[in-house]
């Protein structure tokens, strides 16, 4: 493990690192309705602009992860954050939705870089009793971002259009790499930096045939998936069939992302004392449930908006807890591979979250009945991949 004079001081650092993908997919959510009628698309046009950029994010990631066990962290980082940089720009100057589609994959493939890597680092830094808790507080200065984005993105377009939304995650992008620059240096000095490019892209296979780690993987990529579906699908639910402004849209999105500090907080607590088994088993069963609920509540048309309100509430809420504590659990089995489990760990996530809103983009109905099964079967779905953690005495 490498050693860094105060680890601890990079953890905001490392935060905003993460909320890369959040603040570039939440910010704008408000502003959805207004880019297709503004471009001159329909919604579901406007809808692949998320789909596209988590398909990005995954691609990315998929090459980030190993590589960085090849190479070190510090150039990829650098590399990553200066394409988002560049794609940002060309978001702005987007003249339609296909070229906004498109430009929004180049950005997903910069901000792959610093999503994926921050985990690595922190498994370079942190012993493995920390890095639950560490990645809790990261997820937490994360959302506590992310609660603020919607608003700012929702009251932004009032006053300057929907492309000020990307001039504003290019400052945000610039200062982070200045930050970046900065404060962090290599962290990975591992034997693996000594093998060949195709020997660390092998480690996916050693990974993946473990039927413990496929298991983390599957619980957090699949309530994660949930989240996006949700992402995707909530701004039409809320504001197209119930008739909620964009602004209250915004208060309304920002309660989820409450809930995830808040569970989050407790999460960075208790760990130490209720271990984190015990708190996966809580989460998922809380997933499960809630899907369950939502699913009822828009298949039988029962309960209205504050039912499915509530229900996501309770499922989006529990999706930190089982990121971090499924990633702590995944990283403590691949010490030496550190980049390449964090590599396929969020780019599943990302992956199945493409795939979740693509499924919601392509059969929206105008009602909220395609979201509440989709959510409702990843949430099920979650539970069950915890059994494969299960490992035999």
């Amino acid at each position: 493990m490498v050693t860094v004079s105060r680890p601890h001081r990079l953890i905001v650092l490392l935060a905003a690192l993460v909320a890369f993908g959040p603040l570039s997919i939440d910010m704008y959510l408000p502003s959805l309705p207004l880019i297709a009628d503004d471009l001159g698309a329909v919604q579901s046009e406007i809808q692949l602009t998320i789909s596209s950029f988590l398909i990005g994010l995954f691609v990315g990631m998929l090459v980030y992860g190993p590589l960085s066990d090849k190479l070190g962290r510090r150039p990829l980082l650098l590399v990553g954050i200066s394409l988002y940089l560049v794609a940002s720009v060309a978001c702005i100057l987007a003249s339609s939705a296909q070229w906004l589609i498109a430009f929004r994959f180049l950005q997903a493939l910069g901000a792959a870089s610093a999503s994926v890597l921050a985990r690595a680092i922190v498994r370079d830094l942190f012993p493995i009793s920390e890095a639950a808790r560490v990645l809790s507080l990261m997820h937490l200065v994360t959302m506590i971002a992310t609660l603020i984005a919607p608003l700012v993105g929702g009251y932004l377009i009032l006053l300057a259009g929907w492309r000020a939304l990307f001039g504003v995650l290019f400052i945000f992008a610039l200062v982070v790499l200045v930050f970046c620059i900065w404060k962090i240096p290599e962290t990975h000095h591992g034997s693996s930096r000594g093998t060949s490019f195709s020997a660390v892209y092998k480690a996916y296979g050693n990974i993946l045939l473990q039927p413990v780690a496929v298991g983390y993987i599957l619980c957090m990529s699949l309530t994660f998936a949930g989240m996006f579906a949700f992402i995707t699908a909530s701004p039409f639910v809320y504001i197209d069939y119930f008739g909620v402004s964009p602004q209250a849209y915004a208060w309304l999105f920002s309660m989820n992302v409450g809930g995830i500090i808040l569970l989050v907080s407790l999460n960075a607590r208790y760990v130490g004392q209720w271990g984190t088994q015990r708190l996966l088993w809580l989460g998922a069963s809380q997933a499960a449930v809630s899907g369950l609920v939502l699913f009822c509540a828009t298949l039988f048309d029962i309960g209205g908006l504050t039912l499915i309100v509530l229900a996501l509430f309770s499922f989006v809420s529990v999706t930190g807890v089982l990121g971090a504590n499924c990633m702590a659990s995944l990283l403590s089995r691949f010490p030496e591979q550190a980049g390449a489990a964090a590599g396929i760990a969020v780019a599943t996530q990302f992956g199945i979250g493409a795939l979740a809103s693509g499924l919601v983009s392509g059969l929206h109905d105008g009602t909220p009945w395609v979201m509440g099964w989709v959510i409702g079967l990843l949430g099920c779905g979650s539970f069950l991949a915890l059994l494969l953690t299960r490992e035999k005495s």
